[in-house]
This record gives structure tokens, sequence and C-alpha cells, in this order.
């Protein structure tokens, strides 16, 4: 039985109780010469006494509805403040509820409320002070791991190659092969091992990324950039002007040149490199070019993982990512990203 229905009846039985008594106590001061005449007389062509309990039902009745409907109302904005609660939604209150008691039960939900919220928003920030420093754990010993590996590759695989290299080209240049035949596979060696070196170069590139660490972007790109060009045979210019940046911005325009340059080195067989690092209409431009084999920028887009962290870095910041290639006519690899905040003097 609910509350409408529960009103209604207590609201007719006080009703007919209330009217029984009232009867009685008028009866017994100013007693009838004859009960009949409950029944003979008549209101509304009713007998007398079923008009008198019938009037008092229906009021009764009406009692109950209107108080049934208002306790109605008010247990119903209590439950669904509790469901709201339960379901961890924010508690949304039409009104104020008229009852003292009833009020002050809601504010007591609402401070339970509030205070589940505060232990939601901690347990949230520990988790994820907890992830982050076990990512931050993990992403140290991967890096310690990488320079390891970084390190043993150059000092074992990388000096082999080299040694290799050297031995040969001397072989190459002493001319002393028996057949033309004999002569094209040590020169296909060779390119081999160029190739494995260039190779091993983008690897270590990968492995043992070179960080800022305090340097300015113009720094870091021209330390790379000299490092390259005493290790490969390619030849490399750059025009890089002093912009300063951001710390955040800086450090991915120079992941984004190191992923570059690292593809030129694997993939493009090139004999030139260009960079340049310019600023002109409130843009920095990050260009990187080569006169490689180039590729199909549509196919190598979607399964390539390098051109995807590369474009992310470029949207992390802000910028776009382009890049034009044409088979056997290089890939020119070209970043905008804005100036916030007006023109840098």
């Amino acid at each position: 039985m609910n509350m409408l229905k529960r009103q209604i009846l207590i609201g007719m039985g006080f009703s007919l109780l209330l009217c029984i008594v009232a009867i009685a106590a008028v009866f017994m001061t100013y007693p009838l010469p004859h009960w009949s005449l409950l029944w003979e007389r008549e209101m509304m062509d009713v007998p007398f006494i079923v008009f008198l309990f019938g009037m008092s039902l229906i009021i009764g009745a009406t009692f109950g509805i209107v108080s049934g409907l208002f306790w109605q109302k008010q247990w119903r904005a209590l439950t669904d403040a509790l469901r709201q609660l339960e379901q961890g939604q924010p508690i949304e209150r039409k009104e104020t509820l008229r009852l003292k008691e009833l009020e002050a039960m809601m504010m007591r939900i609402e401070k339970i409320q509030k205070h589940m919220a505060e232990q939601v928003k901690l347990s949230q920030r520990l988790a994820n002070e907890k992830a982050e420093d076990q990512e931050k754990r993990i992403q140290e010993l991967v890096s310690q791991e990488r320079h390891r590996l970084a390190r043993e590759l150059h000092d074992s695989v990388s000096q082999q190659l080299f040694a290799a290299s050297m031995l040969i080209s001397a072989i190459n240049e002493a001319k002393t092969f028996s057949n033309e035949r004999e002569a094209k596979q040590f020169q296909l060696v060779e390119e081999m091992i160029h190739q494995s070196q260039l190779e091993m170069r983008a690897l270590l590139l990968h492995l043992r990324p070179v960080a800022l660490k305090g340097k300015s972007l113009q720094e870091g790109i021209q330390e790379l950039l000299m490092e390259l060009q005493q290790k490969v045979p390619m030849k490399i210019q750059w025009k890089v002007e002093p912009i300063p940046l951001d710390k955040g911005v800086e450090d991915h325009l120079f992941r984004i040149l190191q992923e570059s340059v690292s593809n030129t080195l694997r993939h493009a067989k090139a004999t030139t490199l260009e960079v340049l690092l310019i600023q002109r209409d409130n843009l920095v431009i990050l260009r990187v070019s080569d006169d490689g084999i180039g590729f199909n920028v549509e196919e190598t887009k979607t399964g390539s993982y390098g051109l995807q962290n590369m474009h992310e870095r470029a949207v992390e910041i802000g910028g776009t990512l382009q890049i034009v290639s044409v088979p056997n006519q290089g890939t020119r690899l070209e970043v905008r990203v804005p100036v916030v905040g007006g023109d840098i003097e």
C-alpha cells in the first residue's frame, strides 16, 4: 500500500470515527424521542444518518487525498535524492522541503554526497598519481635498457660494420679481381655494408635520442646535424634561426626532426639533407628535405608508426605536418606551429 492509499484510508477512518463520536455526544445531550427519526428524516432525498456518514467519508477521503499527495511529494524528493546519491549523480533540488525534519534529512544527504564526491576525487587523484609514478618508473627502466642496447650496439656491431666497410673499400680500391662479375659482387657487398651502417646509425638515433638537456632548439639541432655530418657520407646543410619557444614546443619539434632524419638515413638513400628552422608571420616552420628515392605518402601513412608519431607530436603543440614526396625526386617534411602571444622579438 502506497502513501496516497494509506492517507485516504486514515482520513476516512478518522472522519468516520469523529462523526460517530459527535453524533453520540449530541444524542446523549439531546436525546431523540424515537431512533427511527434518523431513517425517516431525509436530507437531499437521502436518510439523514446515511447522508451524515456519507459526508464524513467524503470529507475524510478528500483530506486523505490532499495530505497523501503532500506527503508523497515530500518523500519522493527524499527518494530521488537517495537514488541520485546511490548512482553518484549530483543532487538536484527544485524547492525546499516544508517540514523541518525532512529538510534536515535532505541537508544530511547533501553533506554525504559532498563527502562522497571528495572521496571519489581523492581516490582518482591517488590512482592517477600511482599510475603516473608507475609509468615514470617504467619509462626510466625502458630508457636505461635502450641506452644499454645502444651502447652495446655501438661498441660491437657498429664498430664491426665500420671495420668491414674499411676492409671492403680497401679490396675494391686494390682492384685485384679475376673478373668483372667478382668486382660487381664486392661492390654490392660494399653498398650493403654502407646501407647497414646507415640503418645502424638510425637505430642508435631511435634507441638513444639526443635530448636538449637545457640547450635551446637551435643549439640542439646544430649539435645533432654536426654529429651526423661527421658520421654519414651525406651532404648536410642547415639554416636554423634562434627562436625562443616554450620547452614543450622545442622538445616536440626536436623529436620530429630526429624521427625525420632517422627515416632519411634508413630509407631515402639520399646524398643531401637540408634542415630549415625559421619564423615567418607568427609561424615557426621546421622543414626537412632530402633528394632520396621518395615514397607514396598515402600508402605509407596508414602503416607507418614514425609518420603517425610525428603527426601526433605536431598536433599536440597546435601545429600541422605536411609531407610531400615524389618518387626518385626526394621528400620534404614541413611542420608549421603558430606562435602564441604575438611576435617574438
